[in-house]
Parts: structure tokens; C-alpha cells; sequence
């Protein structure tokens, strides 16, 4: 059987060859749920002179990869507990992460490129699984190629597994398990070229599970306590939504269904016709899950429900409906649960999605670096002042659609020197050190410049709340008068009601340092920072300035509360104006 590239995936091929043909660098290629990424797999298996190896995390994976590859006339190994073969003697070996990291020992022969398919599970701790395996290979291979493969690089907790972007800008941090993505296809491309069945998202009106009241770690993860203690007094939700599967799967061949727990699963399946149903949890036996699976894909079943354990590595093409029952604050998790119903298949005009948790995600759009913050966040275009950047970050609009907040930290635009890219330096939120003046990421300890130690606000916090002579405003916002020519009086206001006042001389080049130096490097939502020149500018212009966080304030005898400190950008245990914890 011969096999013939898609454009797209040639492309990734030759991205792959001509990356590692410069560097050593890890690389990743981002293709959609069912790209085809064996057979970008099997291309570049094909055209190696050396050995490589593939890893998946799942016994299911590394059996899919190996067959598509052997389809076409190749040998390999397969090196799997769960499908009860070891072998490392053939050129190509696929392999699961887990049976391998238990046996490195026999890892003495030197690979030259290692790919690692649904590579977001990757950390980047050298001792987990895939760190021992990486380790045990560059021992025998110190130039040891790494490739990532995934649909979604990005993974809660942690941010964007790659640090930056081909198109020119920067994702996550230096540290990041892969250096650069170096080819990504976007999922409204597959579908819009007809490689990917379309998504028929709809909003069904019905009662669904309200889980935004539930807490969530910082992996966006629920709690299995909270998420059944909810659901028990969901049971008329429940059955209501299983009754609407059933009704809008009449003209369906495959319906999937995503649950919250097993509890909930073993509900789910009660009120599901028991001749066309199955369950599938993390403690299903192994066999009785391969007679499952196998009994769906002949179509045998037909509503499959699940917990956490089909949304990777699953491969029915005939699934034309997916029901969401469960919650999740991570958009690569939900791309993955919908990606299990976009295959072609002979018949299939489209898939039916429902999502019954009100997730909420736009199927489409990117994540954007960071747990979703609050529910009504959305993602944001802001261009940066220093280098015209367009970013995206978590943020607010208004009913115009007008950025009216957002919670960037840095640029992520990169700029070539000549020599190599480097990440843009502008910071829309900062911690200046108090030694050298140098701008760090708000959560900083150290800087990044002089090495001194920075100081915790909330030490600050603490110190000025225990002092007699001090006031603490939980500022919830700042105005500015024109006092005299160039003396400008700016009132900071606390969210009671409470006030202190700063008077700055505009009218000289030292005021107009140490104003600019507090606010013309910052800027309010919406607006970009201003080099301000005059007070009359200030007054003019003034809401345009970004009010600090907290002001702290000493007693004087002969002038009152004089302000001491602000703290800008602030992030720490104490509550911030207006907000209600």
C-alpha cells in the first residue's frame, strides 16, 4: 500500500528537515484532531537514516502510529506492556512512554530523532517519564532530535509547551519543553478544505449543569466531591438532557458522551437504551475496554459514555455526535472532546456537538497562555506601544467590543537582532526593582538584572497595617487638579470613601522624572502609556492614568497623610478594590 502526502503534511515534513538541519532545538508541529499526524509520522520514519523512536502516552496510540506505518510496507517494532510485545531491533520503534521509562536500561543504542505524539503531556521535569526516557536516549545520543506532535500545545497549569512561534512570537516561557513550533494548521483550514468533518455546535434549550460555582485548581480540574455533590441534585437535569441525546440522535450513528465522574457516568447509562450502550472508566478492565471500543467502531454500540479517558488517542470516524456532560476550564481539552467526532466518514455530513456543561468555549479560537481567570473573560487583541505586537491575552470588552481590560503581562512579540529572535522587553504590568530601577514580571522574587531581592508587597502590606501612623488605601481609583502652573494635585480615593492626596511640580525636569517614572510607563486599560510633559496635560488626560492597587500613607504633623508608597500591578493574598474576595 502506497500513501501520498497532503500538502499540509509534506509541508510539516519539510519544516522538520530544515529545523534540525540548523539546530538541535526540541521542535513541535501543531496539526488538528485527524490531520493525519501518522502519516507525517510515517513520512519522516520513512526518509530517516538512523534510528528514531515514537512515543505515545497510551497503548492506543502507539498501535494506531505502528499499524498506519507497517500498512505501508514497513517494519517496526513495538515496544508496549499493553499490547504485550518489547522489541527495540527494528530501524523504527513505537513505543508507550510508561513501559519504556520502566526499561531504559535497554536503551543503549543511539536514535537520532525521537517524535512524542500528543506531546502537551510533556513537563519538562527530567524526572517524569518522558524526561527519563529523553535522558536515557541522549546518553547514547547527546545530538538526540526531539519532535513534539499535538493538536493542542498547551496544558493548564503550566502554559504553552513551546516557547515561541515560527510566525514570530513568543508563547511560552524560556524553559518550556519545546523550544519552537515550527508548523501549525488551523482547524478552520481542515475544515474549510473539506479534511475534517464540520462541527454542528448547538445550543440546546434545555436545563444544564451549572459547575461555575464550583472551585478549580490551578490544572482547571474539579474536585470529584464537589462536581457529585452537585450533580446529585442534578437528577432531573440529567435525565431531561439523556432524554434530548436520545431524541437528536434518531438519524445519528455514534454518539459519544463525556461525563463528570463515574457516578454520573453510571446515571447517564441508567436512562440510556441498555441493548446500545456502554461505559468506559479508568478502572475498566483492559479486555472489556478493547471489546468496547471494538463493539462501537462496528457500530455495534451506540452510545458510548465516558470518563476522562477517550479524549485522546481514540479513533472512530463514524462518531456524529458529541454530548459534553462535564466541565472543564481548558479549551484543549474541549478541542479534544470534539475532535473524537470530526473524521470523515462515508455518510457524514457533520457532527453534532452539544455542549450541556456551558463551557463555553469557542471551538475555534487559541488558548491564550493562562487559566481563564473569571467566566466572563474573554480573549483579547492588544497591540503593544513598543513594538505593534498584536497579542492576545484574557480580557474584558465592552458592548461596542472595546478592550476595556486585560490581564497581559508581557509582549509576546519577538524581534530579530541579526543573530538571533529575542522576546520584546515591553511589560504592561511590572514589579520595579527598588535598587536599579529594572521592570520584572509581577511575580518575581529576584531581578532579572541586578539580582537583588524584591520585596513582597504584602510585607509592605503587613508592615503598614500594623503601624499606628499609617493608612492603607484599597485604591479604587485617582483624580487630577491643576493647583497653580505646573503643580498638579492627584487624589487617590479608597473604595470607603476615604482620601490622601500627592502633589507633584510638572513645571521642571526632575517632577516630570519622577511622575512619568510612577505613570507614564503605565497606562489604563485601553490606552497605550504617555511620556507626560505638562500638568494641564495630566488634567486633560487623566483617565488615561492607571491608579495604583494600594497606597500607603504616613502621618505628618505638618501636612497631614503624605504618601509613602503605591503599589501598582499588585498581586498577593489581600483583596483589591471592588473585588469581593
Amino acid at each position: 500500500m502506497k500513501y501520498v502526502l497532503r500538502p499540509y503534511q509534506q509541508e510539516a515534513v519539510e519544516s522538520t528537515v530544515a529545523h534540525f538541519r540548523q539546530t538541535d532545538d526540541a521542535a513541535l508541529i501543531v496539526l488538528p484532531t485527524g490531520a493525519g499526524k501518522s502519516l507525517v509520522i510515517a513520512e519522516l520514519a520513512r526518509i530517516a537514516k538512523q534510528k528514531i523512536m515514537v512515543l505515545a502516552h497510551v497503548k492506543e496510540l502507539v498501535e494506531q502510529n505502528a499499524e498506519k506505518y507497517i500498512s505501508f510496507g514497513f517494519k517496526a517494532s513495538i515496544f508496549s506492556a499493553g499490547l504485550k510485545q518489547k522489541s527495540l531491533t527494528e530501524q523504527v520503534t513505537f513505543a508507550s512512554v510508561q513501559s519504556l521509562a520502566r526499561n531504559t536500561d535497554k536503551l543503549t543504542d543511539a536514535y537520532s530523532l525521537l517524535i512524542i505524539d500528543e506531546c502537551h503531556r510533556v513537563s519538562g521535569d527530567e524526572q517524569s517519564q518522558y524526561g527519563q526516557v529523553i535522558t536515557s536516549l541522549k546518553k547514547q545520543n547527546p545530538n538526540l532530535k526531539v519532535l513534539g506532535l499535538t493538536a493542542t500545545p498547551f496544558r493548564m497549569g503550566m502554559g504553552w509547551v513551546y516557547h515561541h512561534h515560527y510566525h514570530g512570537f513568543v508563547r511560552g516561557d524560556k524553559d518550556a519543553p519545546f523550544k519552537k513550533c515550527i508548523f501549525e494548521l488551523p482547524l478552520r483550514y481542515m475544515i474549510k478544505n473539506g479534511y475534517l468533518t464540520p462541527p454542528h455546535e448547538v445550543d440546546a434549550a434545555i436545563s444544564h449543569y451549572d459547575f461555575s460555582s464550583l472551585p478549580s485548581d490551578s490544572f482547571g480540574r474539579y474536585s470529584i466531591e464537589n462536581m457529585n455533590a452537585l450533580l446529585k441534585d442534578s437528577t432531573r437535569a440529567t435525565k431531561a438532557i439523556i432524554k434530548q441525546v436520545i431524541e437528536y440522535s434518531e438519524q445519528r450513528h455514534g454518539v459519544m458522551i463525556f461525563a463528570a465522574t463515574v457516578m454520573h457516568a453510571k446515571e447517564i447509562t441508567v436512562y440510556l437504551p441498555e441493548d446500545s450502550t456502554a461505559l468506559i472508566t479508568g478502572d475498566t478492565d483492559n479486555n472489556e475496554r478493547d471489546r468496547i471500543i471494538n463493539q462501537f467502531k462496528a457500530k455495534k454500540i451506540k452510545y458510548l459514555v465516558n470518563v476522562s479517558v477517550l479524549t485522546t488517542g481514540f479513533d472512530a470516524p463514524h462518531v456524529d455526535y458529541i454530548a459534553i456532560l462535564r466541565p472543564t476550564e481548558s479549551v484543549s481539552l474541549y478541542q479534544q472532546i470534539v475532535g473524537r467526532g470530526l473524521r470523515l466518514s462515508e455518510g457524514k455530513k457533520d457532527c453534532l456537538v452539544i455542549d450541556y456543561a456551558g463551557n463555553g468555549f469557542d471551538l475555534f479560537y487559541p488558548e491564550v497562555g493562562s487559566k481563564k481567570a473569571q467566566s466572563d473573560n474573554e480573549p483579547v487583541q492588544v497591540l503593544c506601544p513598543g513594538c505593534g505586537f498584536a497579542n492576545i491575552f484574557w480580557g474584558k470588552t465592552d458592548g461596542e467590543g472595546k478592550v476595556i481590560e486585560h490581564f497581559g503581562r508581557r509582549c509576546q512579540g519577538l524581534l530579530d537582532d541579526g543573530e538571533e529572535q529575542i522576546q520584546c522587553d515591553y511589560r504592561f504590568r511590572f514589579k520595579e526593582c527598588e535598587q536599579c530601577g529594572e521592570q520584572n514580571d509581577i511575580a518575581a522574587r529576584q531581578c532579572q538584572s541586578c539580582g537583588a531581592m524584591m520585596a513582597d508587597p504584602d510585607d509592605k502590606l503587613r508592615e503598614a497595617l500594623n503601624l499606628k501612623d499609617a493608612l492603607v488605601l484599597r485604591c479604587s481609583g485617582l483624580s487630577a487638579q491643576l493647583l497653580a502652573k505646573g503643580l498638579l494635585k492627584i487624589s487617590y480615593y479608597d473604595e470607603d470613601g476615604a482620601s490622601c492626596d500627592e502633589v507633584f511640580n510638572l513645571a521642571n525636569d526632575t517632577g516630570r522624572f519622577i511622575f512619568n517614572k510612577q505613570f507614564g510607563k503605565r497606562a489604563a486599560p485601553g490606552f497605550t502609556p504617555i511620556d507626560w510633559q505638562s500638568a494641564e496635560q495630566v488634567v486633560n488626560l487623566q483617565q488615561q492614568l492607571l491608579a495604583p492597587d494600594f497606597v500607603i500613607a504616613r502621618k505628618n504633623k505638618k501636612y497631614g497623610w503624605k504618601v509613602a508608597e503605591k503599589l501598582f500591578d499588585y498581586q498577593g493574598s489581600f483583596r483589591k478594590a471592588n473585588q469581593l474576595s
